[in-house]
């Protein structure tokens, strides 16, 4: 994968009901071969409590859907019907409860990974909270 493949360039986020509603649109395609993570960082504003909310794929496919708590040390994983994907846009339906506590001062980012590796991160998120 090339720095110019599946580059993320607009990530949004609404609340829907019970539901935080992400979407990933990439700059090209998801890749078809090799591991490829999106997701988001979720912190209060001095990052003691942190989030990470992700969508992985494997081979173009989604193969998991999770959050994981920096400081409870858990990890929740929901069902992948909540995922939905094109080739350039991506759309995961987390539970809010996902970044509970997590209150209006909260900071969030989005990042990606290609095959275990940070590929982007710190990538503006386009809040509808």
């Amino acid at each position: 994968m090339t720095t110019n493949d599946a580059l993320l360039k607009h990530v949004s986020i609404k609340a829907q009901d019970s539901t935080l509603v992400a979407t990933f649109d990439i700059d090209g395609n998801i890749p078809g071969s090799g591991a490829y993570v999106v997701g988001l960082v979720a912190a209060t504003p001095d990052y003691s409590s942190q989030r990470r909310l992700g969508i992985e794929f494997m081979n173009g496919e989604a193969i998991a859907f999770y959050a994981f708590s920096h400081e409870q040390g858990t990890e929740e994983n929901y069902d992948l019907s909540g995922v939905t994907h094109s080739g350039s846009s991506i759309t995961g339906n987390f539970p809010l409860a996902a970044i509970h506590g997590l209150g209006k001062g909260h900071v969030m980012s989005a990042f990606s990974e290609a095959d275990g590796r940070e590929f982007q991160s710190g990538v503006a998120v386009e809040e509808a909270l």
